[in-house]
Parts: C-alpha cells; structure tokens; sequence
C-alpha cells in the first residue's frame, strides 16, 4: 500500500505541477505564506516546509525583503548563459539510469534549462572526447557527471580541472574520482554492501561468498562494507569466497559459470555487487542445479526493477535513485547560482527484503530499516 503523502510534499508538488503546466513562469512570484495557509488548510510551519523543499529542489528562490520565485528567470537575460546543462552518464538506457535521467531533466527543465544527454559506455576514451567536447564548444553551463571507471586511474582528471578553471562546475554522480576534490551525491555505498551482509548474518549465514566490480569505486566500498560486516562478527574473510570482475565481463557471467561456481562452492550464501550481477548469479545456478535460496541465498544492492521481476524475488538494498536524481539537479542549480556550500552528499539505504534469502535460525533484531516485499 503507498504511503499518504505529507502535506508539505502536496503542497510542494501542486506547485511544481502550475510551474509544468505553465501557470507559473520561471522569474514570477509564487503564494506567500499565509495564502498558501489559507488554500491548503495547513499551518504556518507546513507552508513554509514545502517552501523549503521547493528551495532545496531549485524551483524556487528567495529574495530576502521581496519573496520568493520560480527559478530561472533571472537567468535569461545573463550573457555568457547557455541554459543549457550537460549530463553524462555511463549508461543511458539501462538498468537504473533511466528513471534518474528522466528525474533530472523534469527539475532542471522546470528551472528554465536545457539538456545535454552524452554517454560514455563506461570508457575513458569517450569520457574523454565528450570532456573535450564540452571545453572546445563551451556549449553547456554545468556538468552533471557519472565517473568512468572510478576504481582505477583515470587520465581524464586534467580536463576535469580545466573544467572548473573555466568556471564550469562539475557535479559527480553515484561515485566520484578521489583526487578531484569536487561534489558528489551517491548512495552510501559502503553502508549498502555492509546493510545486505549483515542481514544475512542476522539469518545465520557465516560462509558468504561475494561478488564485486573492480574498476568502479562503488564496487571497492561495497566490498569494503561486506568485509567489514564479516571482520565485526570475527568471521575470516576468504579470498577464495569472492570473484571480482570488469565491466568487459559483466555481460560474459554466464560464459565464465565455472569461476562464479568456484567462489560460492561450499558457501550458503553469496553478496553481489548489484542487483544485475545478482540475476546473472540466480540464472547461473539454475543451470548447475544449485537451488536459490535452499542452497545459496542471494542478496544484491539498488533494489532495481531485476530485483522485484528475477525469477526468485531478490533481497536487495534499496538505492534511491529518483531522490538521488533530484539531489543532484537541485545542488547544481545551486552551483549555477553561487550559493552551494561544498559538501556531497550520500543517500542511505534500505533493506528490501523478499525471496532470495534462507533463514538458518531465527533473524536477531535487525539493526537498520528493513521492509518486506
């Protein structure tokens, strides 16, 4: 059953669906406070709660001693402005991307700009012609981007610098470059692969397996957070229990089932990296006879829609992309206008739990929000 919404989330979304439908134009004043006490029936804090969130989003802003207004009128007459926001991803139209893409472009549209969608298959080569792109044209204000490989070095950071002297802001999205002192907004990965290995020692495994992305930051703290859920319960870790793979084999899984059956032999239950390589793993088993989760339970991580349609429903910790897409629109907004303070930002998981997973004993307390689907 869907959660009722909150009254300030009403209230903040009637006002962006008049800025969509054109009631309200970018630059005008929108209701003061005691009008919208008065057309919504709520209190004073209500009102200026969805105000604020509108604010947070980049719809809005304030003018102290004025009121407040829909984002993106003052730009219009601003020379030097493009109105116009590149956002590059790995991927553009798989997995969660979709969903994140079609976020960003509805808050960012509602303030007035225009969209530069590339793609850089998760290569440095393209990240690099497209970075190089962008500096030569200098057709975009900001740049929402997805690192490229982020777990290995990367000789893109220069171009990334001359970004950003060229005052160009960049924003990194679901992981970043280290050496970059830059803003991201991602999930906590870390938190995501520690949330799901603890959950299945809650249910009394103890010889978890795990399979983890090399070349992507967000693979190294995944692990990170599964090694040190097993260390906190004085459980060895076993480098023969996990398999790490590129993103080149991501797509071969299933041509290289002997080395996945290798690692999870003798394991009765194995962490993956994300909800993909977790359906793979499930399809992969059911070809070698091992039966999930009577014999390997299975957990992943984004709680994607793999997770919820994979032949066994899957235990997965929820990423919230959409809140994530939104984040990041509104922070570069902010970054546009000069009023973003430096700090990223990582979103908490949730644990949805479904199918995927055997219980040996009785599940002590669990120690973080779970959900059952």
């Amino acid at each position: 059953m869907a959660e009722e919404k909150a009254k300030y989330e009403e209230i903040a979304d009637c006002i962006m669906e008049e800025v969509r439908a054109g009631t309200l134009q970018p630059g005008e004043k929108i209701y003061s406070e005691n009008e919208l006490v008065a057309m919504f029936g709520v209190s004073r804090q209500t009102a200026r709660h969805a105000v604020s969130v509108l604010e947070q989003r980049g719809i809005v802003r304030r003018k102290r001693g004025s009121g407040t207004y829909i984002s993106g009128g003052e730009k219009t007459g601003r020379s030097g402005r493009t109105m116009r926001i590149a956002i590059m991803t790995t991927y553009v139209d798989e997995y969660i991307f979709p969903s994140m893409l079609k976020e960003m472009e509805g808050r960012l549209s509602l303030a007035g700009y225009a969209l530069q969608i590339a793609f850089t298959h998760n290569t440095v080569e393209k990240e690099r012609m497209i970075l190089k792109g962008f500096l030569k044209e200098g057709t975009v204000d900001g740049i929402i981007a997805e690192p490229t490989k982020s777990g290995l070095p990367n000789p893109n950071l220069e171009i990334y610098r001359e970004l950003e002297r060229k005052n160009i802001p960049v924003l990194f999205l679901n992981s970043s470059y280290p050496e970059l002192d830059a803003v991201h907004v991602s999930l906590d990965d870390y938190l995501a692969g520690k949330m799901v290995t603890e959950h299945l020692l809650q249910c009394g495994h103890r010889k978890i397996a795990g399979i983890f992305k090399s070349d992507d930051g967000q693979g190294h703290k995944r692990y990170a957070g599964y090694m040190d859920a097993l260390m906190e319960q004085e459980i060895k870790v076993k480098g023969t229990r996990i398999a790490w793979f590129d993103t080149c084999e991501l797509k071969e899984m299933k041509e290289d089932a002997a080395r996945y059956l290798r690692r999870i032999s003798n394991c009765t239950a194995c962490v993956c990296y994300n909800d993909e390589v977790a359906s793979q793993l499930v399809g992969i088993c059911k070809e070698a006879g091992v039966r999930i989760p009577e014999d390997l339970s299975i957990v992943g991580i984004d709680n994607s829609d793999l997770a919820g349609r994979c032949e066994i429903p899957l235990t997965s910790a929820r990423n919230p992309v959409k809140e994530l897409a939104g984040i990041a629109a509104a922070r570069m907004l902010e970054m546009l206008q000069g009023s973003c303070g430096e700090e990223s930002v990582e979103l908490k998981p949730e644990l949805v739990i479904r199918k995927s997973v055997r219980i040996l004993t009785e599940p002590e307390e669990l120690g973080t929000a779970a959900r059952s689907e």
